[in-house]
């Protein structure tokens, strides 16, 4: 589980700057939640991240862990309890991908045994096969694996608190998406306290609890909920850094997993084509879903596409372009519908097995649910002010007489 972590009046100085690079910061942080500091750049938010694990050393102020002052400890101890992972995933490229994960937990003075089995369990925990890339070196490794070993390195020990600084900036945004799902993921499974450190507006609404919009110096402009954020930013600054497009931006919010996951005809690919056409005539629809040998979307599939000419049922029809996880947001499932011909995407767990699908349909029946929800909100919001203007006035309210 997480830990609390309360930033108090924390201030950092450089010699020969008349401004501070962070001026009296001061928050709370739950146990168990993602916050996200999100600023334009050059306004001080990693630097105080930085601070959280002394990897900067504070001028003033006090942070505290679970209520222990960690400015009064040994820096070293203190890093080996907090996770820390960042761009580019900071591997050590001589070391293997387990060398990496076992790093700490050998620090911590861990069995060979249980560092072994560590480094397996953190491997399978963030969807990598242990026996695959145990020995691979960072180089032969993707940008997505990468970070993924990186996550796993910061966890390995189990630390309550995972720092992460822009940890996703430096790959592709498909891979970026991927890696953000994983993340959720992750966290509704570990409950760790995560600060989290990016300057994508949109990034910090689908992956914070709460988040924290900094101005220079990182003072906190707004500290709040993304939902407060996007229907009541707190001054021009923050709506200015919100951008246009906020109801679009609250579909960020959704997940799939809170729509409906509908089921869909599927076969193997070792179905014969006529077990294939046989399914296809049971059925509602004039397309099934091909999956692979380890129950992954493979293909979608039509009964002309089984016509002689078309060669074998494995390879016919028409692969399948994209899928989105239960933890995506509204937004990733609608543009993966959106690219789709047939206006639906498959669903699929974290190791990448079929659950279902979602179709435009239900996606655009909730965007107009969250829409509306969001005028009654704001409707009710203009209603309160205008009841507290007319209360410091003295009118009457409207309709009255």
């Amino acid at each position: 589980m997480g830990a609390s972590i309360e930033l108090e009046h924390l201030s950092k100085s450089y010699p020969g700057n008349p401004s501070p690079a962070v001026d009296d910061v001061s928050m709370e942080i739950r146990p168990g939640e993602t916050v996200v500091l999100v600023g334009p750049s050059g306004c001080g938010k990693s630097t105080t991240l930085k601070m959280i694990n002394r990897l900067i050393e504070p001028t003033s102020g006090r942070i505290r862990i679970d209520d222990e002052d960690v400015t009064r400890i040994d820096p070293v101890r203190l890093r080996r309890k907090v996770g820390y992972a960042i761009q580019s995933s900071g591997l050590f490229p001589h070391m293997t991908v387990a060398e990496n994960i076992a790093l700490v937990p050998k620090m911590v003075g861990w069995s060979k045994a249980r560092v072994r089995g560590r480094v397996e369990e953190m491997l399978d925990l963030v969807g990598l096969d242990p026996g695959e890339f145990h020995g691979r070196y960072p180089r032969q490794l993707s940008g997505g694996q990468q970070q993924r070993v990186g996550v796993a390195r910061a966890l390995a020990a189990d630390p309550p608190v995972l720092l992460m600084d822009e940890p996703f900036g430096a790959v592709d945004p498909v891979t970026r998406d991927h890696l953000q799902d994983e993340l959720l993921r992750l966290q509704h499974e570990l409950h760790k306290t995560i600060v989290f450190v990016t300057h994508d507006f949109d990034e910090a609404i689908k992956l914070g609890d709460r988040i924290a919009v900094l101005r220079e110096r990182s003072r906190v402009a707004q500290f709040d909920t993304p939902e407060a954020i996007l229907t009541n930013p707190a001054d021009d600054f923050v709506s200015g850094f919100v951008g246009a497009g906020a109801a679009l931006k609250r579909l960020h919010l959704t997940r799939v997993r809170d729509v409906e996951i509908a089921g869909f005809p599927t076969v193997s690919v070792d179905d014969s084509p006529r077990t294939v056409l046989d399914r296809l005539r049971g059925g509602p629809y004039d397309v099934v879903l091909v999956l692979d040998r380890h129950g992954r979307p493979h293909r979608w599939l039509r009964r002309g596409d089984l016509a002689p000419a078309r060669g074998p049922a494995a390879r016919a029809g028409r692969s399948v372009r994209g899928t989105v996880t239960r933890d995506a947001t509204l937004r990733d499932a609608l543009e993966a519908v959106l690219v789709d011909s047939a206006g639906r995407v498959a669903v699929t767990g974290w190791r990448g097995e079929y659950i279902g699908v979602v179709d435009l349909e239900t996606l655009l029946n909730s965007v107009r649910e969250t829409l509306e929800a969001d005028r009654t909100a704001a409707t009710g919001h203009r209603h309160d002010l205008e009841e507290a203007r007319d209360h410091r006035t003295g009118a009457e309210p409207e309709g009255r007489a």
